[in-house]
């Protein structure tokens, strides 16, 4: 991967972690333009793992303050809206775990350029965003069921071509949840996720690097946090103001060319 490749799937991921237009997606069709295939991707995992971390990071910077209101009711050691909250992340993060202990074998096999595949799932992304963007705002909060279901929609979001901000936004926006709280729900929540994964791979013992590409993944890394902090951002204004319609749109465009180029290139 040379320092250019680098720049544009750091930016691909930073700005697709958190606009509902599904990261996972993008990466894959910024590989299939770039002919940078999943052989590649293996040898260089490292890569993948210095941007998820980019995107924790800037979503960390992003919510700092509530981070830390959140730990300093953890440390009172009280059922605080804090401790709840915690626990309510926990929920959400059941499913995905489930699945990426038990069938992640049979999630990467969906990977790998299978255009069509992702282009189905844009669509999919596409029908949720605009049904969330014509759901009426309420104030209610994330409640513990919600947390569960909410979790399912992360899980599900792992496929290829299916937002998970937009996902989980969508999901606790049809269930009657506070747009606001949502997109803050969603984005608090991937964050034991991105740090789970990272260590799963660092302890995995799969992780390499070398000269050559060390400035390739601080340049990724670069790009996806900078990139990150701006998507994370703009995002949480644009839930605020129901814009979600112009994420589905585009999902919709992006979906439909996929399918259109896999068919054709068959």
């Amino acid at each position: 991967m040379d320092n250019y490749e680098a720049l544009l799937l750091g930016i691909i991921q930073g700005l697709t972690e958190f606009l509902p237009v599904s990261s996972s997606g993008h990466i894959e069709l910024g590989k299939a333009i770039l002919n940078n295939g999943s052989d590649e991707e293996q040898k260089n995992l490292m890569f993948t793992v210095i941007v998820h971390f980019a995107t924790a990071l800037s979503t960390i910077v992003i919510f700092r303050k509530d981070i830390w209101e959140i730990i300093r009711g953890l440390l009172s050691f009280k059922w605080n809206e804090e401790t709840q909250f915690s626990v309510k992340i926990i929920i959400s993060m059941i499913p995905a775990v489930i699945i990426g202990l038990f069938f992640e074998e049979q999630l990467e096999s969906l990977f790998g350029g299978n255009i069509l595949f992702v282009g189905c799932m844009l669509i999919v992304t596409a029908v949720l965003l605009w049904m969330a963007d014509k759901a009426k705002d309420t104030q209610k909060k994330v409640s513990f069921p919600n947390a569960f279901v909410i979790g399912v929609s992360q899980a599900i979001a792992m496929l290829p071509g299916i937002s998970r901000s937009g996902a989980t936004i969508s999901t606790s926006v049809l269930l009657g949840n506070d747009k606001s709280k949502a997109a803050r729900f969603s984005f608090l929540m991937v964050i034991p996720l991105i740090l789970g994964k990272i260590a799963k791979d660092i302890l995995g013992g799969e992780l390499t690097t070398t000269e050559e590409n060390t400035s390739a993944l601080i340049i990724g890394f670069i790009a996806a946090f900078i990139s990150g902090l701006v998507a994370c951002t703009w995002m949480i204004k644009l839930v605020k103001k129901s814009k979600l319609s112009w994420f589905a749109i585009y999902c919709l465009i992006v979906g439909i060319i996929a399918i259109g180029v896999s068919l054709y290139t068959k």
